[in-house]
């Protein structure tokens, strides 16, 4: 019996590095690494070589940096293809930050439904936010579609306080409309329900979701911001299903 043990005290070594091999020391790696240092403790996402001039895209968040192999040097800004004119951080950005429609909570959201409703777009939205507020006057005019807003109120306390007065409505799209477009404020008497705004801004910040009105097409594309009317219809023609 002692000696079976000995032997297994033996192996124990052996038997963890087996199970738990090291973590391959690939130059995406060591970038990774050393860039966590060098930035004070800010974490690296993903680091992937580029196809051109050498250089390794580095994620941070939202953000892409740039960087050489060695490190000497490390780019912030847009790189154009200098034949296309395309903007290509941009296209890689709105690759990266794709969300599969799939992956939509949409029980979080209340729908609206227009026309034939064949088109669909997902809205994070604040209730006291400007510019969803114009987005709104936009999609007044858009037919034929199917809208998911999410109540996402990241800009004040009173937006939390709104927002939940208008889940807590009989008819959560007519009080969305009548606040947006009206500027008719539900009572807040009524806000005596459970809400999903919690799960909302649980999912914003997984997917660093840091302004509103932030738009996601059937396509998967993620836009920010208000778009006058003919660019919705031009991303909701992209992104249908």
């Amino acid at each position: 019996m002692l000696k079976r043990l000995l032997v297994l005290a033996l192996l124990a070594p052996v038997l963890a590095l087996a199970a738990d091999p090291p973590v391959k020391l690939t130059t995406e790696n060591i970038i990774k690494r050393t860039l966590e240092g060098r930035l004070s403790g800010v974490k690296v996402d993903a680091v992937t070589r580029t196809p051109y001039l050498g250089l390794y895209e580095v994620r941070v968040g939202s953000e892409i940096l740039y960087t050489d192999d060695k490190m000497n040097y490390i780019f912030s800004g847009n790189i154009i293809d200098g034949k296309s004119m395309q903007n290509l951080t941009e296209k890689r950005m709105r690759e990266l930050t794709a969300i599969k429609w799939k992956d939509l909570p949409l029980e979080s959201a209340f729908k609206t439904v227009r026309g034939n409703g064949k088109r669909q777009l997902a809205i994070f939205s604040d209730p006291n936010c400007p510019y969803c507020k114009h987005l709104e006057k936009e999609l007044a005019k858009v037919d034929d579609i199917t809208i998911y807003t999410f109540l996402f109120p990241i800009l004040s306390q009173d937006s939390q306080v709104k927002a939940k007065a208008i889940w807590c409505s009989a008819d959560k799209s007519k009080a969305w409309s009548e606040l947006m477009l009206n500027g008719k404020v539900p009572a807040a008497a009524a806000a005596n329900c459970d809400t999903p705004i919690e799960k909302n801004l649980q999912f914003g910040s997984k997917y660093h979701f840091n302004s509103t009105p932030t738009l996601v097409f059937a396509s998967g594309e993620r836009v920010t911001g208000a778009r006058p009317v003919e660019e919705l219809e031009k991303l909701l023609a992209q992104g249908g299903k």
